[in-house]
Order: C-alpha cells, then sequence, then structure tokens
C-alpha cells in the first residue's frame, strides 16, 4: 500500500510538472485513468504475485533437486513437460501483456468520453445528443469485450495445457515408476516420494507461470505509467533563473514569432514588436483568432516563442526565475476556473504572503464581490460548486485574487464578459484606480472585444493575423480609418 502511494505520488508529481503543451496533447481521461486503474494494477504485482514467485521458484527447485537425488532418468521427464509449460506460457505471456496494454488503454479512452460528456451535460441535454453520448461510450466498450473475450479464451486454453500436461505427469510417473520396480531399480518408497516431488514441481511451475502472466499483464497495464514517470519535468521547474529587486513592468516583445507545437505549420504570431511602458495601461484588440490570447500565454510563459524574445524590465524573459516572477503578475482569464474549495481559499489562491480575513473581505469589496459572497449561507466559507455560481460572480472572485495579489502586472483577459452593465462600469472603474494608484503603479494590459472598456487605455495594440497592424490611443487610432475604426464602427452600428 505504501509503495503504491509513493508510485501515485511519483506519477502526479512528473505529470504537474510538464510544459502546458503536455496538457494540449494527453486527455484529462487517460491522465486520471493512469493516476487510478494502471497504479491499482500494480498494487496486486507488489502486494501478491512477487512474493508467490518467489516461493513457488523457490519450492520447485527444492523438488527437482530431490527427483534427481531420487533418479535423473525419471526426473528428466518431469523436466520435459516442464520446459513444455514453459514454451506454451512464453507466448500465452506475450499476448497477454499485449492485450494489457490495450485494455488499459481502452479503459482509458472510455473514461474519458464519460467524463466528458458528464462534464458537458448541460450541452448534451441542450443539444438532445444523449444517445449519440452512449453510442461513443458503447464503442469503447465494445473495444474492451472484444480484448477481454479473447484473453478469456487465451487463458483457456492455457489453463487447459497446464491440466493436461499435469494428468500427464502423474500417468507417465506411475508407468515409468511401476517400470522401475518391476526391473529393481527403484524401491516403493523411492516412487511414492517421486510422484509428491513431481507433482510439487509440476504445481510450482504452473504457479510460478501463472504469477509471471499476472505480472507481465500488469507490466503491460503499467507501461505507460512508466513512460510518464520518466518524462523531465519542464526547463522552467529545473533552471534557477534571476531574480530582480523590484518590477518595474516594462515590457517588450522584439520580433516574436510563434506556432503551437501541434500545429507547426500555422504561424498564430508572426514578428511582433511593440513594447509597454512602466505603469502603462495597454490594451490589445482584433478579431478573434488574431492572436491576443497567444501574447498573454507567452507573457506567461506557457509557451515559449519560436523565434524572437521577450523581455521584462530589460531581462529576457526565459532568464527570469518564472515561478517568482508569476508571483508579481495578476492575471484574470474570460472563463475563470474556481477550485472546489471555499470562496476565502479562491480569494488568497496562489498568494504566498500571509493573508487575513480583513484583507480578503478587502479585496472582494474593491471587485465589488463582497455582497453577493456575504448573502451565501455560509459567506466566504462557501465552497464554490458549477451550479452556486453565476459566470459574473466567478469573474469578480477571479478579480479580487488578482487584487489581493497587489501585482507589478496585471493582465486582464476579456476580464468584464461575463459581467452585467452595471458590474462592468464599477470594476472598470477599479482596473482604471489599479493602473493609476500613485501608492502602488502596476503595468496592466487589457484584452477586450468590447471597444468600450478600454477607450481610456494610454496606448491601443491592434492585431490582424498574428501582426500588429496599427498602436496609438482611442483618438488617433479612430482618426487613422483603419482595422481599429472598423471595428469600433462595426460595435457602435451593433449597439445603435
Amino acid at each position: 500500500m505504501i509503495l503504491v502511494m509513493r508510485l501515485r505520488e511519483t506519477l502526479y508529481s512528473s505529470i504537474l510538472f510538464q510544459d502546458i503543451s503536455f496538457f494540449d496533447r494527453e486527455a484529462v481521461g487517460d491522465l486520471t485513468s493512469r493516476l487510478g486503474a494502471d497504479c491499482q494494477k500494480l498494487s496486486h504485482v507488489i502486494g501478491n504475485d512477487v512474493h508467490l514467485i518467489l516461493r513457488n521458484a523457490l519450492q520447485g527447485t527444492g523438488a527437482l533437486i530431490n527427483l534427481m537425488t531420487l533418479s535423473w532418468p525419471l526426473a528428466l521427464s518431469a523436466l520435459v513437460i516442464c520446459f513444455i509449460l514453459s514454451m506454451i506460457f512464453l507466448f500465452y505471456g506475450q499476448y497477454q501483456k499485449r492485450a494489457a496494454k490495450l485494455f488499459q488503454e481502452y479503459t482509458a479512452g472510455a473514461n474519458e468520453v464519460a467524463q466528458e460528456t458528464l462534464s458537458l451535460m448541460r450541452t448534451v441535454r441542450i443539444y438532445g445528443t444523449e444517445r449519440k453520448e452512449l453510442g461513443r461510450y458503447k464503442q469503447w466498450l465494445d473495444k474492451l469485450a472484444f480484448v477481454n473475450i479473447r484473453e478469456s479464451v487465451a487463458y483457456g486454453l492455457w489453463n487447459m495445457s497446464f491440466n493436461t500436461l499435469y494428468r500427464s505427469t502423474q500417468v507417465i510417473a506411475l508407468l515409468l515408476g511401476g517400470m522401475s520396480i518391476l526391473s529393481g531399480h527403484v524401491s516403493p518408497e523411492q516412487l511414492t516420494k517421486y510422484v509428491l516431488y513431481c507433482e510439487w514441481l509440476i504445481y510450482a511451475t504452473w504457479r510460478v507461470t501463472d504469477n509471471l502472466s499476472s505480472l507481465l499483464q500488469s507490466v503491460g497495464a503499467s507501461e505507460k505509467v512508466f513512460q510518464l514517470i520518466d518524462l523531465l519535468p519542464s526547463d522552467q521547474f529545473l533552471s534557477k533563473g534571476v531574480k530582480l529587486q523590484k518590477v518595474m513592468g516594462h515590457i517588450q516583445f522584439v520580433n516574436v514569432t510563434f506556432h503551437y507545437p501541434s500545429r507547426l505549420t500555422v504561424p498564430i504570431l508572426e514578428h511582433v514588436n511593440f513594447s509597454v511602458k512602466a505603469n502603462e495601461v495597454v490594451a490589445i484588440v482584433g478579431i478573434s483568432g488574431s492572436g491576443k490570447s497567444t501574447l498573454v500565454n507567452l507573457l506567461l510563459r506557457l509557451y515559449e516563442p519560436s523565434s524572437g524574445q521577450i523581455y521584462i524590465d530589460g531581462f529576457p524573459l526565459r532568464e527570469l526565475d518564472i515561478r517568482w516572477l508569476r508571483e508579481k503578475v495578476g492575471f484574470v482569464g474570460q472563463e475563470p476556473h474556481l477550485f472546489h474549495m471555499d470562496i476565502k481559499s479562491n480569494i488568497r489562491y496562489g498568494c504566498s504572503r500571509h493573508i487575513e480575513q480583513k484583507d480578503i473581505e478587502w479585496a472582494a469589496k474593491q471587485a465589488y464581490a463582497n455582497e453577493f459572497i456575504s448573502s451565501l449561507p455560509d459567506g466566504y466559507e462557501t465552497v464554490v460548486d458549477d451550479n452556486l455560481l453565476s459566470g459574473g460572480q466567478k469573474q469578480r472572485i477571479a478579480i479580487a485574487r488578482a487584487i489581493l495579489r497587489d501585482p507589478a502586472i496585471l493582465i486582464l483577459d476579456e476580464a468584464t464578459s461575463a459581467l452585467d452593465s452595471e458590474s462592468e462600469h464599477y470594476v472598470k472603474g477599479v482596473i482604471r484606480a489599479m493602473g493609476n494608484d500613485v501608492k502602488a503603479k502596476r503595468t496592466v494590459i487589457v484584452i477586450a472585444h468590447r471597444l468600450s472598456t478600454i477607450k481610456a487605455a494610454d496606448r491601443i495594440i491592434v492585431l490582424d493575423s498574428g501582426r500588429v497592424v496599427e498602436m496609438g490611443d482611442n483618438t488617433e487610432l479612430l482618426l487613422k480609418d483603419g482595422l481599429y475604426a472598423h471595428l469600433f464602427k462595426i460595435q457602435t452600428d451593433a449597439l445603435a
């Protein structure tokens, strides 16, 4: 139990410290299946198979030595049967290892479908695709059943082979032994010993091969587990970067090009050049798919640029201690995901300094979240549930989390998209205050589709197809009559 606990801990640790691109490739259901079913499979090996293999190997060796002592010609017949049994097992064991690997893969696939469907149940119900999802799940179950049936047939053949050879040994032992007694080479006492030792040897061989079969099955099932454990942590966790005395918030993108590792032929950003001065409020706008959120992902170093360099206060981003830097950055996403724990823990999540209840309440008030939190049955002790809070309430808690960190760099990626008009008005005031607070100056980067949100920004950067096409304040860009003016006109017409 202790070894399996350590195995799960090691596996989880290995997964947790991988690059974000790893999680783009691997399905969550597959990884949780490895942590659950695959590790549990190994517990049977550690707790049962290993000691049975050792015990029966020792017993079989003792029986063989005694057989050789009694009569080596008689012992030879038992060895021939053991050899045939081992050869049959060799083929069966290899098949069972492959079958176990397929079984675990199909189980992981079924778990992934189930997890995806159940987590998106509202979408499934709205579009009436219950039968389609059942069909997807049944496809994996059919594959599992196919592998299980074939494996059961193989096990039946293996068991039949053992029983046939085992009974043959008894018959051969009596025939050869009877002939040896008649010829005077063996006494009745020696024959009795021979038969017993023969049974021990054959039975021990069967137990060893049977447990080896189970061992191979577990090895096949856990092959992916060991592959994941062998993965090296991300370079971000291995290298110790530079820690600055203070983060001023001066950001530079120098000739940055990027494409996702899974889509090498599709460039997301191409030769992006711009800088953000310390304590400046900068907005990034553009049509969907222009690369706005990708810029944020690169700045947070979730991905590395394919080429070019990003600088923070004159230091290359990749040379800085990224875990230290992230403590100085506040981030609020478009769809903030809260953890299944109480609200106060969600607000202080990731904050390294000592936080008191009054600090949490202050941050919540700044994000206009205190009122609805206080109205909940357990207030700040209320455990967050998907059905408990609206999208806007989740966003306000996420904004409170960012305010509490008192970051040097604040990044807002569509942070007001789920807020109603009144809450958005107040929160926009908070955002401006956070950017212009004399006591706590900070750099603010705002990504917004609603252009009304970013009118007051010091500078607006306009992206199109991964390139910076315009730059300036709201008035300048409207006078240019370019892409920004076009987007502004569309939104104004839509509202009108």
